[in-house]
Parts: structure tokens; C-alpha cells; sequence
């Protein structure tokens, strides 16, 4: 990068281990597949930290269960619809379903009951069970966000039982072999970071435990690095390898709640945290455990993303960090737009349905994308947007806004040109209310009239 930029971000990570006294701190920008930028501050057994020391990253640790999770489903070995007891029988929790789990809007307890799990050697699964017997719902399914480290732990249950290997052994052998992630790992291993508390009337330190947290390690047990969270920053903005579809990142990164002010800056999807930040919308998530902060945020859109850790269990405001860093670097060097390139090989008989369509009287515009997809928005305005991915049957499925999900036939005429639009039963005409196309309710013979 410029040196202007190295150097205010390295600016901006100095200021903040200085002044939020972190033993260490470092943090990392990404573009599309490099890392541009890495900057550290502070001392790890006496050096600075560098992009293969591990740290502990908390509950980004649940953003490798969701994708876990996420992989189960396309695979069709589960519907995220599905009741917990379908999968994982004999919990209070039987009714919820997956995607509430991965929502965090199952209304489970945050904590497992017991003592604070962060600090003490977990149990096995039997014993995470049995805690829950009573007193673990605290909300109603669905009523609302409660976040939950607890379902997370049930989520590698799930995994467990589905995969017939423990949920770690998972990971590594579908997500971080394949992405070449090697130092991402269930427990520390060299060069990595202690985990401190910093005394808040003095300079000085306190050593946090880091035990294994058995059944609750789903919820925030692994420890990784700049370059292998850095690759995982690029698979949360869409660079799956052959892990994930995109499709399937994309749907996680939708919010399925929001908080209620009046315009939204934050909200979670399945198993990822989404924010709305000075325009720009991001998907990722941060993480604690005692003696260590960890977050990673990325702009899909332009595959812009950054990372931070810290070593410490309070003061570093690390998201706010992130987020700093992302604003930097898209004011001194924004992403460029991708070059336009003509398609290859259009299809005519797609080519025939672009253009001006009608709903009613109001006017929409139909685009032909590459790869047979279709995009179809209001001609001004705001409006019902999408774009429509093609099926093996001809049809095409929404995959944005209100028809996400739906689908988009074509009605053909006799000689087989295109007709209409139908779209979850919204008939759209080459012109307003075309009394040849079948317009429900039917059109007035009289026609258009004047005053």
C-alpha cells in the first residue's frame, strides 16, 4: 500500500495499544485474495507478534461451526427448519430449530449453567446436557435476539452426531485443511500470545487461564492467526474455494435479526454478525475469552476486509478498531471497480426478454447477467429488486429482497415468444395491463380513457 496509508494504519493500531495498555495488538487488511497491510504493536515473549503468532479468537470460533452447519444442509442431511430433536434428541431444546440456534433467536440462556465457563475445564457433552434440564430457555423461541454461547455448544453436538467424528476433527478435514489454514488450531501451539488482564489502576499484568472448555468449545475454544484468519476474512466475503458455494456465505451473511433503532446498524444472520457502517455493509464477527479480543469484519462488495487481536481481556475497543481500519483504507485507496467485459456467448431467446416490463401500470427493467442470470428492478426508484438465479427447468429463483426464494416463469405465446412474466403470481406485460397477457382480475375492454 502508499506509505500515507501503512502509516495511518499503523497510526490508528498504535494509539489504540497505548492507550488501552494491550500487552500486544495486531492487525491486518484485506483485498481481494492478499493481505496488503499487517501492523503490530507491543511484545510477545519479547518480540513483536508477527502474522503466524496465534491468538485466541474467541466466538469467531462460531463462525466455523455455522459454516459446519451450512454444509450439512446443502448436502441435504438437514433442513434448518428442522427441530433440534430431529438431529440431537432428548434436550429441553428439542423444539428449536437449527436456524434459531444458528440465529441466536432460539431463546436459549447466554451462559452454561455452572461456573463461567470461559475460566473453567468444560465437561463432556452428558454434562452440558444435564445442565440444561431446567431453566435454559429464557425467551420465547423466536420472540427476539438473546445471544447464546449455549446454543453454539449445541451446534457442535449436532455436528458431532451428524458427521459421526467430534466437530473439531470436522473442521479440519472439510473447511481448514482445504483452505490451507494450518495454524488454527483447539489449543495454543508456538509462537503464540499469553492471555493477560491488565490491572486497571496499574501497569500490570495478571495471567487468564485458557483451559479446554469440552462441550462449550463450539462457542469460542480456537486460537489462530493473521494469515489463516486472514484467509477466513476472504471466505466471509465470498472466496469459498470448494468448502461453500457463495450462494450459501451469502445467505449467512443475511440479517435474520436486526436491532430496533430506527435505522439499523447491526443484526446477526446465521452464524455471522452484519453491520451497516458509514455506507458500507459488512459481515463477520468478534470475539473474548479471558486475556484475549479478536475481530474480523469484511465488505462483500468490494472483498475489502480487516483484522485485529489483542491479548488482553478488556479495554482494546476492537471492533471500533476494525471498523477504523476499514474506513481508512477506503478513503486513501478505495477499490477500483471491476472491469467491464462483454459477455460470452449470450443467449438470443434471453436476450429477447430484457428490457421493459410492466407490473400494472408500473414500469420494470429485466437485465440479462452472465451465466443466464437475470436481474429485474424498477426502472426509477425504489422498488422490489432482484436478481434471479436460472433452474434446471427453466425457471429462475429470487435470490434478493422480496422475491428471494420465489420463482420467475415465462408464459410464451404460440410461436414461443415471450409473452409475460409471472412472478409468485405477479403477472408483468410488455406494456401497462396488456389485455393479451393473462392479467388477474382481468382487463377492462374499455381500455385506457381519458378525463
Amino acid at each position: 500500500m502508499l506509505p500515507t496509508t501503512e502509516l495511518a494504519l499503523l497510526r490508528r493500531v498504535a494509539a489504540e495499544q497505548a492507550d488501552s495498555r494491550a500487552p500486544s495488538l495486531i492487525a491486518a487488511v484485506v483485498r481481494g485474495d492478499e493481505v496488503l497491510w499487517t501492523g503490530a504493536r507491543g511484545r510477545v515473549d519479547g518480540q513483536p507478534p508477527t502474522a503466524d503468532t496465534q491468538y485466541r479468537i474467541g466466538s469467531i470460533t462460531k463462525t466455523f461451526v455455522a459454516v459446519l452447519v451450512m454444509r450439512l444442509r446443502d448436502e441435504g442431511r438437514l433442513d434448518l427448519n428442522d427441530p433440534l430433536d430431529k438431529h440431537v434428541p432428548g434436550t429441553n431444546l428439542g423444539h428449536l430449530t437449527v436456524a434459531q440456534l444458528l440465529a441466536h433467536t432460539g431463546g436459549v440462556t447466554s451462559e452454561s449453567p455452572g461456573e463461567w465457563w470461559e475460566r473453567s475445564p468444560g465437561g463432556d457433552w452428558h454434562a452440558l446436557q444435564s445442565s440444561l434440564a431446567d431453566g435454559a430457555l429464557r425467551h420465547r423461541a423466536g420472540a427476539r435476539f438473546h445471544y447464546s454461547n449455549v446454543g453454539y455448544g449445541v451446534l457442535g453436538e449436532l455436528v458431532a452426531r451428524l458427521r459421526g467424528t467430534s466437530w473439531f476433527d470436522a473442521l479440519v478435514a472439510e473447511v481448514l485443511q482445504p483452505l490451507g489454514m494450518r495454524r488454527t488450531t483447539p489449543d495454543p501451539r508456538a509462537p503464540h500470545a499469553l492471555g493477560w488482564a491488565v490491572h486497571p489502576y496499574a501497569d500490570v499484568l495478571l495471567s487468564e487461564p485458557t483451559p479446554d472448555t469440552g462441550a462449550m468449545a463450539p462457542a469460542g475454544q480456537l486460537w489462530s492467526t493473521v494469515t489463516d484468519l486472514a484467509r477466513w476474512t476472504r471466505f466471509m466475503a465470498g472466496d469459498t474455494g470448494e468448502v461453500l458455494n457463495p450462494d450459501t456465505v451469502a445467505e449467512m451473511r443475511e440479517p435474520a435479526h436486526v436491532d430496533d433503532a430506527d435505522a439499523w446498524t447491526s443484526g446477526y444472520g446465521l452464524g455471522l454478525q452484519v453491520l451497516r457502517d458509514s455506507g458500507r455493509r459488512l459481515a463477520g464477527h468478534s470475539g473474548s475469552m479471558p486475556g484475549f479480543l479478536a475481530s474480523a469484519l469484511t465488505d462483500p462488495r468490494t472483498t475489502t476486509g480487516a483484522l485485529a487481536f489483542a491479548n488482553c481481556t478488556a479495554g482494546v475497543a476492537i471492533m471500533s478498531l476494525v471498523l477504523d481500519l476499514l474506513k481508512t483504507v477506503d478513503e486513501y485507496e478505495p477499490a477500483l471497480p471491476a472491469e467491464w467485459q462483454p459477455m460470452a456467448g449470450p443467449d438470443p431467446a434471453l436476450l429477447a426478454l430484457t428490457g421493459p416490463w410492466y407490473w400494472g401500470p408500473i414500469p420494470y427493467t429485466l437485465h440479462l447477467l452472465p451465466d443466464r442470470w437475470l436481474s429485474l428492478r424498477p426502472a426509477s426508484g425504489s422498488g422490489r429488486a432482484s436478481r434471479f438465479r436460472p433452474e434446471p427447468d427453466g425457471t429462475w429463483t429470487g435470490l434478493d429482497g422480496y422475491y428471494a426464494g420465489e420463482t420467475l416463469r415465462v408464459g410464451r405465446r404460440a410461436d414461443g415468444s415471450p409473452s409475460h412474466l409471472d412472478l409468485a403470481t405477479f403477472i408483468f406485460a410488455r406494456t401497462p395491463y396488456d389485455p393479451a397477457a393473462p392479467i388477474p382480475g382481468g382487463v377492462d375492454e374499455a381500455g385506457w380513457q381519458g378525463s
